[in-house]
């Protein structure tokens, strides 16, 4: 019979081997575990105890999150980037928390939207995969389950739940891939250029599924290619709507249901922002794709347009970062 430990390095194989079995063999330097079977049961200690990484070409600190909730904030300050967190299962292994915008802090005062992220990231060169990062303050005001203030951060198979504010994508480039987001108004936002591939987006309400802020000469702003746009029973919701007045928003190849908009686009009752905002689709499907009553003041696009709308041309950056390198 096998001694516990001996057990349990066989099961725990088993398991890296069955989520990592495409991959080259894969070294977890930690593990966090919720019922206490791992080096923490803390997902917060276990990246404040990873060692100082700056450099981009280092080996990434590898952390396993077992199943399980983790009732907590996470704060990745900028001297711990080049982290990567996977989770054992993305519908199981889930990161929550419930401040939102209107809690009162200790100045007396509403702590505001930017300081109710369940994850704030402020290092860069980090990678998420399958695991779920939540905001269950539910319809309360704004309430962030992601800050990504670094640079450089990938997002592979996770899901973000939130209701208004869902992800604040704040500067830096992110990608996100394989990936499910929900949330009522304005539930992906911000200054960042972030590309969404192949993942799945889910309104509960009537609102708007983006809030870009683009500075005025970024190259890029949102880049969705291959995504679905899905919604609950009787909401209705618009692409997006301008934050700043020089936000760019790109939908290619999107399945979109009805619970899109015919017009699409919003201009947040700033017609000048209808000349300055880059809005534009090219080859939605759907119910929701409507080319005839989409919003005059969006971009057309052709098919040349979209060809080299790459995460590697659109993430290049000065650096020529690759996201889609593991």
């Amino acid at each position: 019979m096998l001694r516990p430990a001996v057990l349990f390095a066989v099961l725990f194989a088993l398991t890296v081997g069955r989520l990592f079995a495409a991959d080259a063999p894969l070294k977890f330097d930690t593990v966090v575990a919720a019922d206490g079977s791992g080096n923490y049961t803390s997902l917060q200690e276990a990246i404040s105890t990873a060692p100082l990484r700056p450099e981009p070409a280092a080996a990434p600190w590898v952390i396993f999150v077992k199943a399980g909730t983790y009732n907590e904030r996470i704060y990745v300050q900028r001297e711990r980037g080049n982290i990567r967190v996977i989770g054992e299962d993305r519908d199981k292994t889930i990161v929550t928390y419930n401040l939102n915008a209107n809690l009162v802090g200790p100045d007396g005062k509403p702590i505001g939207t930017f300081r109710t992220p369940t994850v704030q990231i402020d290092g860069d060169g980090m990678t998420w995969e399958n695991i779920t990062l939540a905001n269950h303050a539910g319809p309360v005001g704004q309430a962030l389950a992601l800050r990504a203030d670094g640079d450089r951060l990938t997002f592979r198979n996770c899901k973000f739940l939130g209701w208004q504010d869902t992800i604040l994508v704040n500067r830096g480039r992110h990608y996100f891939v394989d990936s499910y987001i929900e949330g009522h108004v304005d539930f992906i936002f911000g200054g960042a250029t972030a590309y969404f591939e192949r993942c799945h987006i889910h309104a509960l309400k009537d609102g708007y599924l983006t809030a870009a802020s683009t500075p005025k000469d970024a190259p890029y702003g949102y880049v969705f290619v291959d995504c679905k746009i899905t919604g609950a029973d009787g909401a209705k919701t618009f692409l997006g709507r301008p934050w700043r007045d020089y936000a760019k928003t790109i939908f290619v190849r999107t399945e979109m249901s009805a619970v899109v908009k015919p017009e699409g686009w919003n201009n947040w009752n700033k017609p000048h922002a209808e000349q300055t905002t880059f809005y534009a689709e090219f080859g939605s499907t759907g119910p929701g794709a409507n080319d005839a009553a989409r919003a005059k003041w969006a971009k057309p696009l052709t098919a040349a347009d979209t060809a080299g709308l790459t995460p590697q041309k659109v993430l290049a950056g000065e650096d020529g970062w690759k996201p889609l390198a593991r």
